[in-house]
C-alpha cells in the first residue's frame, strides 16, 4: 500500500497534498474555538438555555471523539483520499447547517453532525501524512502540522472577535459557521485533483458491532468528563463511567474474536502489541490532558482574580500561540537529529514556564497583562516543540496499512485526555478558589500540570527505549 501511494505522488505533488489536509486540519481547528467567542450572541439570538449552550461545545466534541477510530478505520477500508473527500464535503454540509439553525436543539443537531463528519476528515490528515512522508522529510511535514496546530487557535479566537463585531453582511453569529463553505468547496476540488488515490483493500468491510461498542463505551466515558461538573458528579455520573470502562474492555474481547473468526477489527490489533505505540499513546494522553485544562484555568484565573477583561484576556494568550509556531518550527529540525529527545526538552520547558507563572503569581499581586504574556510564552514554546512532533514519534511505528486506525487511536486518546484533563484539573481549580483563594487554585493546578507533564516526559523516555 505504501508503495502504491508513493507511486502516485512524486516528491512535489506530496507538498502540495500536504498543504491541502492540513488546511482541513486548520479549518477543523478553527471550528473548535471559534465558536466559543460567538457563544453568547448565539444564547441571545436563539434564547438558548445554558444547558443547551454547553451542549453546543460538548456535542461536538464527543461526537468527534466517540467515531474518530471509526473514521480512521474507514480510510484504511475504503482508502484516505475517498474518506476524506466524504468527511470534508459532510463538514462543509454540516456547517452550512449550523450557520441556517433557527433554534438551540438544531443547532446541537447540526453541531453533532458536524462532529461526526470531522471524526471522517482528521484521522485521513495524520495517514495521509504518515503515507506519503517515510523518509527525512518526514520531520519537516510533521513541523508544518504542528505550525497549522498552533495557528488555528490563535486564528479562532481573533477570527471569531471580528467576524461577530463586524456583523459581516448582517450575519452576525452564523458567519462563524458559514465561513466554512468556501474553505472546504476549495479544498475538496483540490483534493480532488491532487491527492493519491488509494484503492479499496479487496476483501474488507467496517466492523460495524465493534464500531457501535465502542461509540457507546467512549460516549458512557466522555459524556460524563464534559457534564459531570454541572450535576456536581453525582453518584449516577460515576456508574456510567464505570460502565463505560467495561463496555470498552468488551470491546476489546469483541475485537479479538473478529480477528479470530478471520475479519478486520475495527483497530489494528497489532497496535496493542507494540510496545513504543502504546507508550506513545499514553504519553499523548498526559500531554493533552494538561493541554485545554490549561487555557480553561488561565482564563478563569485572569477574569476572576485578576479582574482583566475578556478581550485583553484573550489577546494575553497570543504571545503564547507565537512562540508555539516558533517551537513548531525549531522542532521540526531538531527531531531529525535528536528524536524524541527534544520532545523530553519541551516538556522540560513547559514545567519551567509554570514555575516562572507561579513565582510570578506568588511575588506580584497584580501581574500585568504584558507581564503575563511574556512568561506563558514560555510554556507556548515547550508546549510546539512537544506538540509538533508527537504525532509523527507516536505513529512511527505503525505499518501503512494500519495508518488510518493508528490515527484514530491517537485522535481518541488526545480528546479523552483533554475532556478528562478539564473535568480533573477544573474542578480541582474550582475547589480550591471556593475554600481558599484563586491565587492558591492556580499554585495547586500548576502542580497537577506539572506532574502530568513529568509523566508525559517518562513515557516518551521509555518509549523511546522500546523503538531502540
Amino acid at each position: 500500500m505504501h508503495q502504491m501511494v508513493s507511486a502516485t505522488v512524486d516528491s512535489s505533488r506530496r507538498w502540495w497534498v500536504l498543504a491541502i489536509v492540513v488546511a482541513a486540519q486548520f479549518m477543523f481547528g478553527v471550528d473548535a474555538f471559534i465558536v466559543n467567542v460567538a457563544i453568547p450572541t448565539i444564547a441571545i439570538e436563539l434564547r438558548a438555555s445554558s444547558a443547551q449552550i454547553e451542549a453546543v461545545i460538548a456535542i461536538y466534541l464527543i461526537a468527534y471523539a466517540t467515531l474518530v477510530v471509526t473514521g480512521g478505520r474507514l480510510g484504511d477500508v475504503y482508502g484516505t483520499k475517498n474518506v476524506f473527500l466524504a468527511g470534508v464535503l459532510g463538514f462543509t454540509g454540516t456547517s452550512l447547517w449550523c450557520g441556517l439553525a433557527q433554534s438551540g436543539p438544531e443547532l446541537i443537531a447540526a453541531r453533532l453532525a458536524q462532529g461526526a463528519t470531522a471524526a471522517l476528515m482528521v484521522p485521513q490528515v495524520l495517514a495521509t501524512l504518515h503515507l506519503l512522508f517515510s523518509d527525512q522529510s518526514r520531520g519537516r511535514a510533521f513541523g508544518i502540522y504542528g505550525i497549522v496546530l498552533g495557528l488555528a487557535g490563535a486564528a479562532g479566537f481573533l477570527l471569531g472577535g471580528v467576524l461577530v463585531t463586524s456583523d459581516l453582511a448582517g450575519l452576525g453569529w452564523r458567519a462563524v459557521f458559514f465561513v466554512n463553505v468556501p474553505f472546504g468547496l476549495v479544498i475538496i476540488a483540490a483534493a480532488s485533483g491532487i491527492m493519491p488515490s488509494v484503492p479499496r483493500r479487496a476483501g474488507t468491510r467496517l466492523d460495524v458491532p465493534g464500531a457501535i461498542v465502542l461509540f457507546a463505551g467512549l460516549l458512557c466515558l466522555i459524556g460524563p468528563l464534559l457534564f459531570g461538573h454541572d450535576v456536581h458528579w453525582a453518584p449516577w455520573v460515576w456508574l456510567v463511567m464505570t460502565a463505560g470502562v467495561a463496555i470498552v474492555a468488551a470491546f476489546l474481547r469483541l475485537e479479538r474474536a473478529v480477528a479470530r473468526r478471520g475479519g478486520m477489527p475495527l483497530i489494528d490489533l497489532a497496535l496493542l502489541s507494540d510496545a513504543a505505540f502504546m507508550r506513545g499513546l499514553y504519553a499523548a494522553f498526559f500531554f493533552f490532558f494538561a493541554n485545554l485544562s490549561f487555557y480553561l484555568v488561565m482564563t478563569m484565573f485572569m477574569q476572576r482574580a485578576l479582574h482583566i477583561p475578556p478581550l485583553q484576556a484573550g489577546l494575553v494568550f497570543l504571545p503564547l500561540a507565537l512562540a508555539f509556531v516558533i517551537g513548531s518550527r525549531h522542532s521540526g529540525v531538531r527531531a531529525r537529529h535528536r528524536g524524541t529527545l527534544v520532545l523530553i526538552e519541551g516538556c522540560a520547558i513547559q514545567i519551567a514556564g509554570l514555575a516562572i507563572l507561579a513565582l510570578t503569581v506568588a511575588s506580584v499581586e497584580t501581574p500585568a497583562a504584558p507581564l503575563l504574556a511574556l512568561v506563558l510564552a514560555i510554556f507556548g514554546y515547550g508546549q510546539g516543540l512537544v506538540m509538533a512532533p508527537l504525532s509523527s514519534t507516536v505513529l512511527s511505528t505503525v505499518k501503512p496499512a494500519s495508518a488510518g486506525s493508528g490515527a484514530g487511536m491517537y485522535g481518541t486518546t488526545a480528546q479523552i485526555a483533554n475532556a478528562a484533563g478539564v473535568a480533573a484539573i477544573g474542578t480541582a481549580f474550582f475547589a480550591m478558589e471556593a475554600a481558599f483563594s484563586a491565587r492558591l487554585a492556580l499554585f495547586t493546578s500548576s502542580a497537577l500540570f506539572a506532574l502530568s507533564i513529568v509523566t508525559c516526559a517518562a513515557f516518551l523516555s521509555w518509549m523511546r527505549r522500546a523503538a531502540t
